[in-house]
């Protein structure tokens, strides 16, 4: 299965994307990680990635598309392909679309985790992360260990993100609604979207997201 996750940030996407890989054999196409493992591949787009990021430009749809034609073409996932942080706007998912149907692909599932933006900034602003893992945790609705372990790999070292802060969350969340939002009517209208609730505790989100994708 071939799937977008939508959804501002905070909402819990990569959580749920990882669950999908571990159950799934999916994989998780995050247009970030692509475009730093392309940055240092020494491929031909790698090449063209890394000149225009050395020179501060922002990376084209046409690159992350071309990124994206490589890993859809590479035939290393058996369980489909997870979009996640693309696309992000109007023009990005009629890219996608065509590409898909190039190829003879089909997206099986759109999911839109929807939130209450105050208590996603109060999540958010509560969220560390495990630097070895990357599990998250959260001061108010999963704190990290009273031992200061990680539960899933034993690590010590936490991290929270600089822009983990209210106002640089409510900033992110605009930009959010201003060029992502458009994508739910979008996907609607084409008969794709489901919805789930974000906030709910993981297993109840992933139990829900599992529905979903069994159809």
């Amino acid at each position: 299965m071939n799937i977008i996750l939508l959804g501002p940030p905070g909402a819990g996407k990569g959580t749920q994307a990882r669950i999908l890989v571990e159950g799934r054999n999916m994989v998780q196409l995050s247009t970030g990680d692509m475009l730093r493992e392309a940055r240092s591949s020494g491929t031909e787009m790698g090449k063209i990635v890394a000149e225009v990021m050395d020179k501060g430009h922002l990376v084209t749809d046409e690159i992350v598309i071309g990124l994206i034609r490589e890993r859809l073409t590479s035939g290393t996932a058996e369980g489909g392909y997870i979009f996640d942080g693309f696309p992000r706007t109007l023009a990005q998912a009629d890219a996608l679309g065509n590409l898909m149907s190039e190829l003879g692909e089909t997206l099986d599932a759109v999911i839109e985790m929807r939130v209450d933006d105050e208590a996603l900034v109060s999540r958010i602003t509560a969220r560390a992360t495990c630097a070895s893992c990357g599990e998250v945790y959260n001061d108010q609705t999963k704190p990290i260990p009273a031992d200061g372990h990680c539960s899933n790999c034993n690590g010590t070292d936490f991290s929270r993100r600089a822009d983990d802060n209210a106002e640089s969350l409510k900033t992110r969340l605009l930009a959010y609604y201003k060029q992502t939002s458009p994508l739910i009517g979008y996907y609607y209208a084409k008969g794709a979207l489901s919805s789930v609730d974000g906030l709910g505790e993981i297993d109840d989100v992933a139990e829900a997201v599992a529905k979903i994708l069994e159809g």
